[in-house]
């Protein structure tokens, strides 16, 4: 089966595009089989072997009163990357990571998504802009 997506790096790297969300995020955990408050739709929901694992908006965890940490921003990398491409995420954590920047990174079916710290968003936008500007230099 052939991949979908873009599998090559030089190619994800020249066009990233990545686009900074407006709301702020949080990480939850609660128990596994808890049942969410009505109307509570997170973002994602991952089962782990300790609970679910729930990235949802701030304030919708605030409302429902689940406990949450790490505020933050959510970045798209507006490339339709396949989930078989070998080497973005860590192409792109490398260089949030040399400017202290950490990155909870979500592979979807057509994109990547990056969560980092609130305080550091627009910083991390600005390092990927830099990172595809670079690629895109670098093959001219």
């Amino acid at each position: 089966m052939p991949a979908i997506g873009e599998t090559d790096l030089d190619k994800l790297l020249t066009s990233l595009r990545p686009r900074l969300a407006e709301p702020e995020y949080v990480f939850a955990s609660v128990p596994a089989q808890t049942t969410l408050p009505a109307g509570l739709r997170p973002l994602m929901q991952f089962e782990e072997l300790e609970g679910t694992t729930l990235i949802l908006l701030e304030a919708d965890a605030s409302a429902a009163g689940i406990k949450a940490s790490f505020p933050c921003r959510m970045i798209t990398l507006d490339v339709h990357s396949s989930l078989e491409a070998v080497g973005l995420i860590a192409a792109v954590a490398t260089r949030l990571a040399a400017a202290g920047i950490s990155v909870n990174p979500v592979s979807a079916f057509h994109h990547d998504h990056l969560f980092v710290p609130q305080d550091k968003a627009e910083q991390a936008l600005q390092l990927l802009n830099d990172m595809a500007a670079a690629a895109s230099a670098a093959t001219v």
